[in-house]
C-alpha cells in the first residue's frame, strides 16, 4: 500500500516539468505566429503607402506636364503670330494624328506618251533649211532688260494666314512676382504710395503708384513680396508715371496685398490653372481686356486668388493667397 502511494507521488513529481515545458513551447509558437502576422500586416501597409505615394507623385507630374504642354503650345502660337506679322509664310505641318487618319501613300500612275512621228527630210528641203538657219544666226541677240524687283514690304505675301488673336481671358495678363525695394509717400497725394518694385527685369525696378496708404502701413510695405500686373499701359498718377499695378484682395473697408508662395523670387511668372499664359506686350486700352477679366478675379474660400475656377500659382512653388479675406474681389 505504501509502495503504491509512493510510486504515484513520484510520477506526479516527474510529470510537472513536462507540462511546464509544453506550455512554454505553445506560448513561444503562439508569439512567433503573432509576430509573423504583425510583420505581414506591416508589409501590406508599407506596400499600400508606397503605392499611394507613387500614384500621388504620378498625378503631380502629369499635372506639371499638362501645364508645360499648354505653355509650349501657347509659345508656339505666339511665335507663329510674330513670324506672320513679320512677313514669313507659314506652311502647316500635318500632325501624327492627321497622318494616321490619312488614306495612306499616294501612288502616281505613269502612262507612256507616244512620241510624235519624225518627218523625213527630203533633198529639196535641205537647202531651204540651211538658208533659214543662216538667217537666224545672222540676227543679233536682243539684250534683255533687267526686271525691277519690288521691295519686300510693298506687297503682301499671298497665302499668309491671318493672325489669330488669343481669347480675352486671364492668360492675356502678365502677372509676375516682385519685391518692393523702396517706398515713399506721393508728394502730391496723401493716399498714394510711390514704390520701386523689382520684377527681375534687366532694366531695373518699376515705378508703381498704389492707393494703399489707408490700408497698409508704410513699415509693412518695405521689402514686401507682391504680385505685379506688368502689361497695363503706363499712366501718370498725379504727375508720376506708374508702370504696373499691385494685385490685392479688396473690400470697401479692407484691402490686403496678395502674397506669393514661399520660395518665390522676383521675376517668377504667375500662371492661372487651366488658362495658357499668352500675355500681350502691353494691353490695348481700347480692347478693355483687363476690364473684361476683372469681374472674375476673386479669392476663394481657402484664400487662394482665382480666375473663375483656376487658381493663381507659381509653378513648382505654390498658390498666391490673401491673408484673411475670403470670397472677395481681386484687383
Amino acid at each position: 500500500m505504501f509502495s503504491i502511494a509512493f510510486g504515484t507521488v513520484v510520477k506526479r513529481i516527474f510529470s510537472v516539468p513536462r507540462f511546464v515545458k509544453m506550455s512554454d513551447l505553445q506560448r513561444i509558437l503562439s508569439n512567433n505566429k503573432a509576430a509573423e502576422e504583425l510583420l505581414e500586416s506591416l508589409k501590406q501597409e508599407l506596400k499600400t503607402i508606397k503605392n499611394e505615394q507613387v500614384q500621388r507623385k504620378i498625378t503631380v507630374l502629369q499635372a506639371e506636364n499638362d501645364t508645360l504642354r499648354r505653355q509650349v503650345d501657347a509659345c508656339l502660337k505666339k511665335l507663329v503670330a510674330l513670324e506672320v506679322a513679320h512677313g514669313k509664310v507659314q506652311i502647316p505641318v500635318p500632325t501624327p494624328d492627321q497622318v494616321r487618319a490619312g488614306s495612306g501613300p499616294v501612288t502616281v500612275k505613269m502612262e507612256p506618251v507616244a512620241e510624235p512621228p519624225v518627218a523625213k527630210e527630203t533633198p529639196t528641203d535641205a537647202p531651204a533649211k540651211a538658208q533659214k538657219q543662216q538667217q537666224n544666226e545672222s540676227k543679233a541677240p536682243k539684250e534683255k532688260k533687267p526686271k525691277k524687283e519690288k521691295p519686300a514690304g510693298d506687297s503682301k505675301q499671298a497665302g499668309a494666314p491671318a493672325v489669330e488673336e488669343p481669347p480675352v481671358d486671364v492668360g492675356r495678363l502678365d502677372m509676375r512676382v516682385g519685391r518692393i525695394v523702396e517706398v515713399s509717400r506721393h508728394p502730391d497725394a496723401d493716399s498714394l504710395y510711390v514704390e520701386k518694385i523689382d520684377c527681375g527685369e534687366p532694366n531695373g525696378p518699376r515705378t508703381v503708384i498704389s492707393g494703399l496708404v489707408k490700408y497698409v502701413p508704410i513699415e509693412e510695405m518695405k521689402n514686401r513680396m507682391v504680385v505685379a500686373l506688368c502689361n497695363l499701359k503706363p499712366a501718370k498718377m498725379r504727375g508720376i508715371l506708374s508702370e504696373a499695378m499691385v494685385m490685392c484682395a479688396s473690400t470697401p473697408d479692407r484691402v490686403e496685398i496678395l502674397a506669393p508662395p514661399e520660395g518665390a523670387v522676383p521675376g517668377d511668372l504667375v500662371h492661372v490653372e487651366g488658362y495658357p499664359r499668352v500675355p500681350d506686350a502691353v494691353m490695348n486700352p481700347k480692347k478693355k481686356i483687363f476690364e473684361t477679366v476683372a469681374p472674375d478675379l476673386k479669392t476663394n474660400g481657402e484664400l487662394v486668388a482665382c480666375y473663375r475656377e483656376g487658381s493663381f500659382v507659381v509653378p513648382g512653388k505654390g498658390a498666391v493667397k490673401a491673408q484673411t479675406l475670403k470670397n472677395v474681389q481681386v484687383k
